[in-house]
């Protein structure tokens, strides 16, 4: 599979989430069979690009290629100056976000508000084409089945992106009204694949092997996108891949292997965030490691009260080490579609 003239290694995709997928946290996704990651939303406002937060979510040191860059706005002209922005510091393929439906995005009209005003999202699409265009820098976007159960325009939409050269097409089963309740549906995202050419990717809902093997029957789509189900489980795209292509399931990984992904994904969380900010953004990653496990939430609970990295690191270290002396393998994992964590973060900053 192909993003314009860009190869992917395989299939399984890592879903963009506010304040999850981090460089450490693709890195670690595509060390254990993501073939693409794309990076957390990025403003298009030029004020707030000397932030922190979005310098952070701009760091792609050391993270292998390709790297895409989700950005996120409400403007043309400044939609396509945020994407040079990020093609000058290393971005090789620009995502623009229609999909978002957190409040403070919408309120903004930017994320899957945007599917209400058509012309503006079209609009915004062809800004980005036309400005990454003459870098060889391919655009895709990420969408919703619409705004509202009375208004799935998605298949509308993707064939005027796919017009204004929009080269691969997000779709998360759900329209913005749904937010991350009720189930994703699929007959949408079928039906946009059957309407355009672009490759096509299926998200929403998709935790398990076989989630996976009946979405792409489903839909026909291209390619998954994972989000939620790999927040603790980030070996789940290994899982997938193995079962689409043997049709068996991977045992669940050992101890001693999730002790070391852990441990040194914590490690380059501290590296990424510094002491302060490291030790408690880590605190969440912890939690969604161990909420299944035998002495899982007294861990939360711990982890919580500790202020250093040091202390933190040690004492999940202690923990998987005495889990290690009960049993060889983490229990099997049943999929969820429960939403794991509030994703509705400010994408900008």
């Amino acid at each position: 599979m192909h993003i314009g003239p860009i190869p992917l290694a395989n299939r399984l995709f890592a879903a963009p989430m506010a304040g999850v997928t981090d460089r450490p946290f693709r890195q670690l996704c595509r060390a254990l069979g993501a073939g693409y990651a794309v990076s957390e939303m990025v403003t298009s406002r030029k004020d707030l690009w000397n932030s922190l937060k979005t310098s952070r979510r701009a760091n792609h040191e050391g993270e292998p290629g390709p790297i895409a860059v989700q950005i996120a706005g409400t403007d043309a002209p400044m939609m396509a100056e945020a994407a040079l922005y990020n093609v000058e510091r290393g971005a090789q393929i620009i995502d623009i976000n229609m999909g978002c439906p957190a409040k403070k995005v919408c309120n903004k009209w930017a994320g899957s508000a945007l599917m209400q005003n058509e012309a503006l999202a079209v609009e915004i699409a062809a800004a980005v084409v036309n400005a990454c265009a003459p870098r060889g820098v391919p655009v895709t976007l990420k969408m919703r089945t619409g705004w509202s159960q009375e208004h799935k325009n998605a298949v509308a939409l993707a064939r005027q992106f796919e017009a204004v050269g929009i080269q691969m097409l997000t779709v998360h089963g759900r329209t913005r009204e749904q937010g991350y309740r009720g189930m994703a549906e699929y007959d949408t995202i079928a039906a946009v694949k059957q309407a355009v050419r672009v490759p096509v990717v299926a998200n929403g809902d998709i935790t398990s092997p076989e989630k996976a093997r009946d979405v792409l029957a489903a839909t026909g789509a291209d390619a998954i996108m994972v989000g939620r189900a790999a927040q603790g489980r980030p070996w789940i795209f290994r899982e997938i891949g193995h079962f689409l292509a043997t049709g068996e399931h991977l045992p669940p990984p050992r101890v001693a292997e999730v002790r070391a992904l852990l441990l040194e994904h914590l490690q380059d969380h501290y590296s990424l965030y510094g002491a302060y900010t490291g030790v408690r953004t880590a605190r969440k990653h912890i939690a969604w490691y161990v909420r299944a496990l035998p002495g899982g939430e007294a861990l939360r609970q711990h982890i919580n009260t500790l202020e250093t990295c040091d202390a933190q690191w040690q004492a999940v270290a202690h923990y998987l080490d005495a889990l290690g002396d009960q049993m060889e393998r983490l229990p099997a994992a049943t999929g969820t579609t429960e939403p794991l964590q509030d994703e509705t973060e400010e994408p900008s900053a």
